[in-house]
Protein backbone atom coordinates (compact mmCIF):
# COMPACT_ATOMS: atom_id res chain seq x y z
CA UNK A 1 0.00 0.00 0.00
CA UNK A 2 1.50 3.74 -0.78
CA UNK A 3 2.43 5.91 2.22
CA UNK A 4 0.46 8.78 3.05
CA UNK A 5 3.75 11.19 2.34
CA UNK A 6 4.60 9.14 -1.22
CA UNK A 7 0.83 9.93 -1.93
CA UNK A 8 0.93 13.46 -0.72
CA UNK A 9 3.89 14.85 -2.74
CA UNK A 10 1.96 13.23 -5.93
CA UNK A 11 -0.78 14.90 -5.64
CA UNK A 12 1.44 17.93 -5.14
CA UNK A 13 3.04 17.13 -8.31
CA UNK A 14 0.41 16.03 -10.17
CA UNK A 15 -1.83 19.44 -11.36
CA UNK A 16 1.85 20.30 -12.72
CA UNK A 17 1.46 18.12 -15.40
CA UNK A 18 -2.22 19.07 -16.42
CA UNK A 19 -0.91 22.33 -17.67
CA UNK A 20 -0.96 23.09 -21.27
CA UNK A 21 1.41 26.23 -21.46
CA UNK A 22 3.22 27.79 -19.06
CA UNK A 23 4.37 31.39 -19.70
CA UNK A 24 5.47 31.57 -16.05
CA UNK A 25 6.83 30.60 -13.02
CA UNK A 26 3.66 30.53 -11.18
CA UNK A 27 3.36 26.63 -11.63
CA UNK A 28 6.63 25.93 -10.15
CA UNK A 29 5.54 28.35 -7.11
CA UNK A 30 2.30 26.28 -6.66
CA UNK A 31 4.05 23.32 -6.81
CA UNK A 32 7.36 24.76 -4.57
CA UNK A 33 5.22 25.87 -1.95
CA UNK A 34 2.74 23.10 -1.68
CA UNK A 35 6.18 20.66 -1.26
CA UNK A 36 7.81 22.98 1.17
CA UNK A 37 4.15 22.59 3.57
CA UNK A 38 4.40 18.76 3.23
CA UNK A 39 8.15 18.82 3.92
CA UNK A 40 7.51 21.02 7.00
CA UNK A 41 4.82 18.89 8.44
CA UNK A 42 7.23 15.36 7.76
CA UNK A 43 10.16 17.50 9.61
CA UNK A 44 7.87 18.35 12.36
CA UNK A 45 8.12 22.07 12.34
CA UNK A 46 5.75 24.13 13.94
CA UNK A 47 2.42 23.75 12.92
CA UNK A 48 2.23 28.06 12.53
CA UNK A 49 5.01 27.43 10.17
CA UNK A 50 2.53 24.45 8.04
CA UNK A 51 -0.10 27.34 8.35
CA UNK A 52 2.36 30.02 6.88
CA UNK A 53 3.40 27.75 3.60
CA UNK A 54 -0.38 26.36 3.16
CA UNK A 55 -1.75 30.14 2.67
CA UNK A 56 1.32 30.51 0.65
CA UNK A 57 0.29 27.75 -1.55
CA UNK A 58 -3.34 28.53 -1.34
CA UNK A 59 -2.99 31.82 -3.03
CA UNK A 60 0.06 30.93 -5.21
CA UNK A 61 -3.27 28.30 -6.69
CA UNK A 62 -5.58 31.51 -7.03
CA UNK A 63 -3.34 33.84 -8.47
CA UNK A 64 -2.41 31.09 -11.13
CA UNK A 65 -5.59 30.06 -11.60
CA UNK A 66 -7.12 33.57 -12.17
CA UNK A 67 -4.16 34.37 -14.84
CA UNK A 68 -5.37 30.98 -16.75
CA UNK A 69 -9.12 31.82 -16.23
CA UNK A 70 -8.10 35.36 -17.56
CA UNK A 71 -6.69 34.68 -20.08
CA UNK A 72 -9.24 32.53 -21.81
CA UNK A 73 -12.45 34.82 -21.20
CA UNK A 74 -13.51 37.24 -18.80
CA UNK A 75 -17.45 36.56 -17.70
CA UNK A 76 -17.76 38.77 -14.36
CA UNK A 77 -16.54 41.93 -12.71
CA UNK A 78 -13.66 41.81 -10.30
CA UNK A 79 -13.29 37.94 -12.17
CA UNK A 80 -9.54 37.82 -10.87
CA UNK A 81 -9.96 38.97 -7.56
CA UNK A 82 -12.87 36.89 -6.86
CA UNK A 83 -11.18 33.87 -7.73
CA UNK A 84 -7.85 34.27 -6.24
CA UNK A 85 -10.07 34.45 -2.43
CA UNK A 86 -11.95 31.83 -3.25
CA UNK A 87 -9.20 29.19 -3.75
CA UNK A 88 -7.72 30.78 -1.27
CA UNK A 89 -10.23 30.82 1.31
CA UNK A 90 -11.58 27.03 -0.24
CA UNK A 91 -8.18 26.06 0.36
CA UNK A 92 -6.99 27.19 4.22
CA UNK A 93 -10.90 26.86 5.46
CA UNK A 94 -10.96 23.21 5.45
CA UNK A 95 -7.49 22.82 6.60
CA UNK A 96 -7.71 25.37 9.68
CA UNK A 97 -9.18 22.11 11.85
CA UNK A 98 -6.32 19.92 11.06
CA UNK A 99 -3.51 22.80 11.49
CA UNK A 100 -4.95 24.63 14.66
CA UNK A 101 -2.69 26.67 16.86
CA UNK A 102 -4.56 28.68 19.51
CA UNK A 103 -2.82 31.58 21.78
CA UNK A 104 -2.99 34.69 23.39
CA UNK A 105 -3.27 37.91 22.10
CA UNK A 106 -2.94 40.44 24.64
CA UNK A 107 -4.46 44.41 24.12
CA UNK A 108 -3.08 46.22 26.65
CA UNK A 109 -4.09 50.22 26.40
CA UNK A 110 -5.65 51.75 28.81
CA UNK A 111 -7.54 51.04 32.27
CA UNK A 112 -7.53 48.02 34.38
CA UNK A 113 -7.34 44.73 33.09
CA UNK A 114 -11.00 43.62 31.88
CA UNK A 115 -12.05 46.63 30.10
CA UNK A 116 -12.53 46.64 27.04
CA UNK A 117 -9.12 48.64 25.85
CA UNK A 118 -7.19 46.04 28.16
CA UNK A 119 -8.13 42.52 27.31
CA UNK A 120 -6.69 38.92 26.48
CA UNK A 121 -8.05 37.43 23.43
CA UNK A 122 -7.99 34.09 21.60
CA UNK A 123 -6.05 33.92 18.08
CA UNK A 124 -5.71 31.59 16.14
CA UNK A 125 -2.03 31.79 14.75
CA UNK A 126 -2.40 29.13 12.52
CA UNK A 127 -5.17 31.33 10.25
CA UNK A 128 -2.71 34.50 11.00
CA UNK A 129 0.33 32.67 9.76
CA UNK A 130 -1.80 31.36 6.15
CA UNK A 131 -3.01 35.24 6.17
CA UNK A 132 0.44 36.53 6.10
CA UNK A 133 1.97 33.39 3.60
CA UNK A 134 -0.66 34.25 1.35
CA UNK A 135 0.04 38.26 0.90
CA UNK A 136 3.77 37.44 0.70
CA UNK A 137 2.91 35.18 -1.91
CA UNK A 138 0.85 38.06 -3.32
CA UNK A 139 3.38 41.19 -3.27
CA UNK A 140 6.88 38.95 -3.89
CA UNK A 141 6.17 39.43 -7.89
CA UNK A 142 5.88 42.95 -7.60
CA UNK A 143 8.61 43.48 -5.14
CA UNK A 144 10.99 41.00 -8.26
CA UNK A 145 9.36 43.61 -10.51
CA UNK A 146 10.85 46.85 -8.10
CA UNK A 147 14.06 45.11 -7.97
CA UNK A 148 14.55 44.23 -11.69
CA UNK A 149 13.22 48.18 -12.46
CA UNK A 150 16.16 49.55 -10.04
CA UNK A 151 18.79 46.92 -12.11
CA UNK A 152 17.61 48.22 -15.27
CA UNK A 153 15.56 44.88 -16.41
CA UNK A 154 18.20 42.86 -15.02
CA UNK A 155 17.94 39.99 -12.59
CA UNK A 156 19.23 36.74 -11.78
CA UNK A 157 17.82 33.65 -13.01
CA UNK A 158 14.89 32.34 -11.23
CA UNK A 159 14.76 35.32 -9.16
CA UNK A 160 10.94 35.83 -8.42
CA UNK A 161 10.54 32.01 -7.03
CA UNK A 162 14.22 32.68 -5.17
CA UNK A 163 12.68 36.09 -3.54
CA UNK A 164 9.57 34.58 -2.71
CA UNK A 165 11.18 30.87 -0.89
CA UNK A 166 13.60 33.89 0.77
CA UNK A 167 10.77 35.94 2.07
CA UNK A 168 8.85 32.53 3.39
CA UNK A 169 11.48 31.19 4.79
CA UNK A 170 12.81 34.46 6.73
CA UNK A 171 9.02 34.46 8.26
CA UNK A 172 8.92 30.95 8.82
CA UNK A 173 12.22 30.96 10.87
CA UNK A 174 10.87 34.12 12.55
CA UNK A 175 7.45 32.17 13.66
CA UNK A 176 9.30 28.57 14.67
CA UNK A 177 11.94 30.47 17.02
CA UNK A 178 9.14 32.80 18.51
CA UNK A 179 5.59 31.26 18.73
Amino acid sequence: MMSKKLLSVMLLIFPVFLARIVSAHCPLCTVGAGAAAAGAVWLGVSKVVVALFIGAFAMSMGMWFARIIEKRKKFIPFQGPLIIISIFLLTILPLMPIIKAYGPLSVQLIGDYGSLLNRTYMLDYSLVSSLFGGIITFVSPKINKKIREKRNGKGIPFQGILLTFLLLGIAAAIIQFTV
